[in-house]
């Protein structure tokens, strides 16, 4: 992917900001103020109309409230937009500055224009500072720009916004905001990578195409050297239980290895590993027909892992980092896998597969196995694994379970600092037993707590590093009318990532 967008800098007056030359401008504009306040500045410029809104309660200044006015007397060709951020002395909270970022990404696309400005007073935080609003800015205007536009479908409107100018009231050094809008822009192609992979209709995208398009990175970037393994490869390394998930299937499953040395030679690196099963009809233990048009998101994980590794190779962190994923496409068939069967996984240990539509965890097992030979600091597997997620957390949080503390934590707070929030639930030996098997040594389904025995069953391949599960099957994508990627968790992991070189 490239950026969609143009996110220039400028330092700049409330009496310099009415000098712009876009064609719309965005006023941030706070209830109190001195007499050089870009309110009272406005009000002046407007002769009086400031005033008027104020007293007509067509706008207010509070948090959020937004007013359109097309034009102004000696500016017919500029449209302006009005937008509260209540006083001077309010501190927002994580909620609040998320809630902010939205209104401004709505009122920029709202436009309709090519070229905006925002002016935006310098506004105080509760824990934060006003580089981590930019980059979560940046970020969030690059992707609210993505379009998925298919091939053949008629009336799609694009995207025409394609610059945003920040005029900036601060003194805060510039070098270092830039730094923050580069970051969260990059941030934001990997997003947009992740969405584009995610939307791809599963006819084109399978696991050949997650292959291909991870050579076309290892091609663009060259600081990412890629690897793609085929069924043979797989069968030599022992890879049963992955290869299993996709005997029903004409497409080949395939295993994907993404490195970035950016770190010294001999410095452990931070491993991810996205489940990428490309469509998922449950197997021989088969989903019901409706919204099963959504598996196709199926591979939400291996599409944040290759939006993730995008994102890393534009930053260019000083840190080693690894992406894994590991793909088939699930599907009924003369050769499926049966419940029942059992199949070795690449560990050694055994599997009974009761249901066939729990298939992500017996692919990513053996991608586990596999990355042992990296001798990670930390391994994060990402996956649509379970409904019973959504049940627990909704769509707002992923859930987070991990056999190391220090991991989860430092996830959580990537989470908060990204505006892409996990919540962690237990991973307790009690839950353990629910995976027993008369047939083998362990089950891929059991009991009632599906997210955590889910995960449970994955814990029994990371007992050589500190792992962490990331169930996104409540964030990765919207369903009904809202049906499309979310690009999450990509913010969470490149945040946890840098915050770790």
């Amino acid at each position: 992917m490239t950026s969609n967008l143009k996110i220039n800098l400028s330092i700049t007056s409330p009496n310099e900001m009415l000098s712009d030359k876009n064609e719309t401008l965005i006023i941030g504009i706070q209830e109190n103020g001195n007499s050089q306040s870009s309110k009272n500045i406005f009000n002046k410029a407007s002769k009086g109309l400031m005033n008027t809104l104020l007293k007509r309660k067509e706008f207010s200044g509070k948090v959020n409230t937004s007013c359109y006015i097309p034009a102004l007397a000696d500016q017919k060709d500029k449209k302006f937009f009005l937008l509260g951020l209540g006083n001077t002395s309010d501190k927002f909270k994580d909620d609040d500055a998320s809630k902010l970022i939205t209104k401004i990404c709505t009122l920029a696309k709202t436009a309709n224009t090519k070229k905006v400005s925002l002016f935006l007073p310098e506004i105080k935080f509760e824990k934060r500072d006003f580089s981590w609003f930019l980059q979560n800015l940046s970020m969030q205007l690059e992707s609210s720009t993505y379009k998925y536009i298919f091939d053949g479908k008629k009336e799609q409107k694009n995207n025409i916004l394609a610059s945003v100018n920040l005029l900036i009231n601060s003194k805060k050094d510039i070098a270092d905001l830039r730094k923050s809008i580069s970051i969260g822009t990059n941030i934001g192609v990997g997003i947009n990578r992740m969405k584009e992979l995610g939307n791809t209709p599963a006819n084109i995208c399978t696991p050949t195409y997650l292959g291909n398009t991870a050579k076309e990175l290892g091609r663009k970037y060259k600081n990412l050297s890629v690897k793609v393994l085929g069924e043979k490869e797989m069968e030599k390394l022992g890879m049963h239980c992955l290869l299993s998930v996709g005997n029903g299937s004409v497409q080949e499953s395939k295993f994907i290895i993404i490195e970035y040395k950016g770190g010294k030679k001999t410095e452990q690196p931070e491993v991810i590993v996205g489940k990428g099963i490309t469509f998922d009809t449950g197997g021989i233990s088969l989903k019901p027909s409706p919204a099963m048009d959504e598996m196709k998101y199926d591979m939400s994980g291996a599409a944040s892992v290759l939006g993730t590794m995008e994102a890393i190779a534009l930053i260019k962190p000083k840190s080693n980092i690894i992406g894994v994923v590991a793909s088939a496409e699930n599907m009924p068939g003369s050769k499926a896998t049966k419940p029942g069967d059992v199949v070795k996984t690449m560990s050694g240990q055994t599997v009974e597969i009761l249901n066939t539509d729990a298939e992500g965890r017996l692919v990513l097992c053996d991608a586990l196995t596999y990355v042992e030979r990296f001798k990670p600091k930390n391994v994060i597997d990402i996956a649509t694994l379970t409904g019973a997620v959504i049940v627990a957390l909704g769509h707002v949080a992923s859930g987070l379970m991990s056999n190391n503390q220090k991991l989860a934590d430092k996830i959580i707070d990537a989470g908060h600092a990204s505006m892409d929030k996990a919540w962690q639930l237990p991973l307790w030996d009690e839950y353990q037993g629910d995976l027993d098997s008369n047939f083998a040594d362990i089950a891929n389904i059991g009991g009632r707590a599906g997210t955590i025995t889910a995960a449970c069953f994955l814990s029994r391949f990371t007992k050589k590093y500190p792992w962490a599960h990331l169930d996104v099957a409540g964030t990765a994508h919207g369903s009904g009318k809202a049906k499309g990627s979310r690009g999450r968790p990509v913010p969470l992991l490149t945040n946890y990532l840098l915050s770790q070189s």
